[in-house]
């Protein structure tokens, strides 16, 4: 009797291992496969930071740091000069003539391509015959090689043999000197890289009107909202996450923009903005290589600053679906 009690308490004891045995086999199953999955994500992911790290963060702070020298580049030698180059540029007469083509450009840029962009859409965003062929023309500049658009561009400008010069003799009306007016200059780089980039607006944007659900239209038709007024109150507001992220990206492109300014006016008379005043400070004679990183901090400052502030008051007025 005594025995059978003692077999029939120990049971549980033993049943209370087995399980304990099994836990411990399924923990070290758990940690052997966490460690696999972890040398899987180590050397896939391993390649692409040291690359990021080679080649984006290394030059960024590098650049932070020539900012601080006297240097020309080639130089074998530099001279540390602390924050030198930053007070002279906003000491300078130039920095408020830099700062005011580079926000002219920006504001511009930006408002026209997404405002005829967005017209464009509603264009295309209509079935009918050749839809598609014309979502590619619209779309094709802006695949285009930006030096490509700008030569030809650049002679469609030139007053004496441009194809719109020719034009506009033909009514009686000379050409404007495009590329000795500063103000003109402008006008022109800022209608090109308009013409090139409006297809990427449009795109996105009919991606926006094509995921907006006809049954919202429809019921505020039923509703007896207008075209107008389903326009404003509907449209525009599921537009929102879509205006946001072109809003933010166009920014970004449009103060980085660089080839077409290069190209058609390799001087930069009335279209230096920061990121061309750079090139020329480092490339353009200058021989001021410290200056240019300067300029190129600047800039990396500016579209941090415009990044955020878009990011935390603008995505409030978002509507996302």
């Amino acid at each position: 009797m005594t025995a059978e009690l003692g077999r029939t308490t120990a049971r549980p004891s033993e049943s209370e291992a087995v399980v304990a045995v099994d836990r411990g086999k399924a923990r070290r199953a758990r940690g052997r496969q966490a460690r696999r999955e972890a040398a899987v994500f180590v050397a896939f992911a391993a390649p692409n930071v040291a690359l990021i790290v080679m080649f984006t963060y290394r030059p960024l702070l590098l650049n932070i740091y020539y900012s601080t020298l006297d240097w020309t580049l080639g130089a074998p030698t530099a001279r540390a000069v602390g924050l030198a180059n930053y007070i002279q540029f906003f000491k300078s007469s130039e920095a408020g003539q830099v700062f005011l083509t580079t926000a002219v450009f920006t504001v511009a840029t930006v408002a026209l391509s997404m405002g005829l962009g967005l017209l464009v859409a509603l264009g295309l965003n209509r079935r009918v015959p050749g839809a598609g062929l014309a979502r590619a023309t619209v779309f094709s500049p802006f695949v285009l090689s930006g030096v490509g658009v700008g030569l030809a561009w650049q002679y469609i400008f030139d007053p004496t043999v441009g194809a719109l010069g020719a034009i506009l003799r033909s009514v009686g009306i000379a050409s404007p000197q495009w590329f000795n007016n500063e103000s003109l200059s402008l006008v022109m780089v800022v209608l090109v890289y308009v013409w090139k980039n409006l297809g990427y607006a449009a795109v996105v944007y009919l991606a926006g009107l094509q995921s907006i659900s006809p049954d919202i239209l429809e019921a505020a038709a039923i509703d007896g909202a207008g075209t107008r007024r389903k326009f404003f109150s509907v449209v525009l507001p599921l537009l929102s996450p879509t205006t946001f992220f072109l809003m933010v990206t166009s920014i970004l492109s449009s103060l980085q923009a660089f080839d077409l300014i290069r190209v058609m006016t390799p001087l930069g008379r009335g279209t230096t903005t920061l990121i061309y005043d750079a090139y020329l400070r480092a490339f353009g004679g200058y021989n001021q290589a410290g200056y240019s990183a300067m300029l190129s901090t600047v800039l990396f400052a500016l579209l941090v600053v415009l990044t955020l502030v878009q990011l935390v008051f603008l995505e409030r007025r978002v509507h996302y679906r």
